[in-house]
């Protein structure tokens, strides 16, 4: 597909959602989007993955779609995960910058612009979740993979969770995926020589639906995926080129 032909080349921002069974939250989140829309900082548009919902996400979603002009989908023939459905998004945009949100609207779609303006500066803004509503085991198993991760990897980052993000699209497909890459956005942007810029944003409980995370997918599983991105940065393979001679003077 050309971009002439991916109708979200027409945007500045195309703001991604992966969706897995949320269909109790659809209604109040496409509502949210499209009232955001018409005051964003960039000409924005949504772009709705249907990671392989077994609900009535995928209809609600259609429906979304057809009411509202700026409103996208695609959807995958079955669950991939969080980071699978996070690639097959960037990987269908033509416009220059993306940006990421969940669909349980634990974050607002209306504090990316507290991130947007950054974008000139910086390859990555991410939401830092200033004073989070989950319960207090979250909390903690969040903070243990948190400070695990910043020892091993030295990325920095105090959040890397929080699903309010900003990139340019260029960098965003330059990134290596691999199953729970969405928890390494700053280290692996930082690997690619970008920038990345952290931003408080407010945090909300969770009213409708159901996490899709446990005990595995947000402690045990990001252990060992720190030590792959280690490795990762161990073996990076980056190079300038200082002269050539196959380019029109």
């Amino acid at each position: 597909m050309t971009n002439q032909q991916n109708r979200t080349a027409s945007y500045a921002l195309t703001i991604l959602v992966p969706v897995y069974n949320e269909e109790d939250n659809m209604q109040a989140l496409s509502e949210r989007l499209a009232a955001y829309l018409p005051r964003a900082k960039l000409s924005s548009c949504v772009l709705f993955i249907n990671d392989g919902s077994s609900d009535r996400s995928g209809e609600r979603i259609r429906a979304a779609c057809a009411e509202h002009d700026d409103f996208f989908f695609i959807e995958l023939s079955c669950n991939t995960g969080l980071s699978s459905a996070l690639k097959a998004g960037m990987d269908h945009v033509c416009s220059p910058y993306l940006a990421y949100i969940d669909a349980d609207l634990q974050t607002a779609p209306e504090e990316l612009d507290l991130l947007i303006p950054h974008l000139e500066e910086y390859e990555l803004v991410t939401g830092v979740r200033a004073n989070r509503k989950d319960t207090g085991f979250k909390k903690i198993q969040s903070r243990i993979a948190n400070g695990f991760r910043r020892m091993v990897i030295k990325d920095g980052a105090r959040d890397t969770g929080c699903p309010l993000k900003v990139m340019h699209t260029d960098m965003a497909r330059s990134l290596p995926f691999f199953k729970g890459m969405h928890r390494f956005f700053p280290a692996l942007v930082q690997l690619e020589g970008g920038r990345v810029k952290q931003v408080n944003v407010s945090h909300f409980p969770r009213v409708a639906g159901l996490s899709k995370f446990n005990l595995w997918n947000r402690l045990l599983s990001p252990f060992m995926d720190c030590l792959v991105v280690r490795w990762m940065q161990k073996r990076h393979i980056s190079y300038k080129v200082s002269a050539d001679n196959f380019r029109h003077e």
